[in-house]
């Protein structure tokens, strides 16, 4: 392969570039692509979630406990499948691959809903399908940035790649607010398999663009592409009984899913019982992710890199769960839609601002193996564990009559528990990092 300077950007979208993010020249393409891949991803994404969410309401809050559990199983039909085929195949096929399935899978579902309207069964399946595929298609792409950057480049960053998520997901809801009321789901699928394409093609380029950096030998992970991965489909669950680490990473996502659930079966009842029209549910729920996604750019564009750079990772970890913490306690002291619907909010800039970036500069300091098939367990079943047990943790309260006091009660449980496995996990990911920067002298 021809080695040329990865850097090929115009100078004036580079000084641009450089006015938010302390990037070297040789990172400015590849930082240029991940933020635009991630920008499109998040877009198609948040087209995708309100159909979902919308599907939901049509169930009623009683199925949910079943949803999760099918997604649960699914999942972990998936993760093992997904394991094989990164054992058979280079991972430079295998990432743009399973984008092009799931353009493929999207277009299907355009025909169903065109095909059968109302359907509970096509509603039930889409359910499954998005809950099971959006958890694998951002990983992917986290898993690829996490092969693609070092864990110091992460830390400059990672908040500027997730703020062109938070940028597309801004734009997801609009879209959505645009079409649903003339275009109809069928009209937001196709809407979001074009956006699929286009992640598609910037995933290609960043697999490209890692090769070209190893080529021109500058800072890059050493890790390459170009051949399958070793070990068999399912290394990735047995590392979650042999690192400590792994453990640590996998606590802090059920925790972080325990509370998400208990937020999101409120949102449910309550947005289920205030609108009759699904078109409108549909849109209340764009309403509250295009608040979400506003804040969240602003945080990461001006907020997420300092706190990291400054407080380290740790910090980062830590504050979605203290916020949580607070916020639980004004349910427990006034328990207003209002108030609801404004946890939800700051737990989700939280997550995506602040979490997010932080947990994966942890896969940085990761094995290759690792960052694909152990963050993929992490990321899918774990997360839908913790979904599940949530759920039915929530059904069980719901039965003994504890109601709002009841989830109330979970999620502050959660959030402290949430908080102590952060501060583990930060100071594990500082030592790794230190451990790794001294080999390397």
């Amino acid at each position: 392969m021809p080695c040329y300077p990865a850097a090929t950007l115009p100078s004036v979208l580079a000084s641009f570039i450089r006015r938010f993010v302390s990037a070297g020249q040789h990172e400015l393409r590849a930082l240029a692509l991940a933020f635009a891949c991630n920008f499109v991803l998040l877009g198609g994404y948040y087209i995708l979630r309100p159909v979902r969410d919308t599907m939901a309401t049509v169930l009623g809050v009683t199925q949910l406990p079943v949803l999760y559990t099918g997604t649960l199983l699914l999942t972990l039909a998936c993760a093992p499948l997904y394991g094989w085929v990164t054992t058979r195949l280079r991972l430079a096929r295998v990432v743009p691959g399973l984008f092009w399935f799931w353009v493929l899978n999207i277009l299907a579902f355009a025909a169903l809903f065109a095909a059968a309207p109302g359907s509970r069964w096509v509603a039930t399946v889409y359910f499954w399908w998005f809950s099971v595929c959006n958890l694998f298609m951002v990983s992917m792409f986290w898993s690829l940035m996490a092969d693609l950057f070092t864990p110091l480049q992460a830390t400059r960053l990672f908040a500027a790649i997730a703020a062109g998520g938070s940028l597309g997901a801004i734009v997801g809801p609009l879209v959505t607010r645009l079409l649903a009321g003339f275009a109809g789901v069928e009209g937001l699928l196709l809407a979001a398999a074009a956006s699929f394409v286009v992640v598609t093609v910037l995933v290609q380029l960043l697999v490209r663009e890692k090769a070209r950096l190893q080529a021109g030998h500058v800072e890059t992970q050493a890790s390459t592409l170009d051949h399958e991965l070793p070990g068999n489909p399912f290394d990735g669950f047995g590392a979650l009984f042999r690192s400590g680490y792994v453990v640590n990473q996998a606590l802090f996502i059920m925790l972080m899913t325990w509370v998400a659930t208990v937020a999101y079966f409120l949102q449910t009842d309550v947005i289920g019982r205030a609108f009759t029209d699904i078109g409108r549910r549909t849109q209340a729920i764009a309403d509250i992710d295009l608040v979400v996604n506003i804040w969240s750019a602003l945080v990461l564009v001006f907020g997420t890199g300092r706190i990291i750079t400054r407080f380290g990772v740790t910090a980062g970890l830590v504050l979605n769960p203290l916020l949580m913490l607070g916020s639980f306690l004004a349910v427990a002291l006034s328990p207003t839609v209002l108030v609801l619907q404004g946890i939800q909010v700051l737990r989700r800039v939280a997550q995506y601002a602040i979490a997010r970036p932080s947990r994966e500069i942890c896969f940085t300091v990761m094995p290759q193996e690792s960052r694909y098939r152990t963050k993929n367990v992490i990321d899918t079943v774990v997360y839908r564990v913790g979904d599940v047990s949530a759920a039915w943790m929530q059904a069980l309260l719901a039965v003994l009559g504890f109601g709002l006091a009841g989830s109330v009660g979970l999620g502050l449980l959660s959030s402290g528990l949430w908080g102590g496995v952060a501060v583990a996990l930060g100071r594990r990911y500082e030592r790794l990092r230190r451990e790794q920067g001294e080999r390397g002298k």
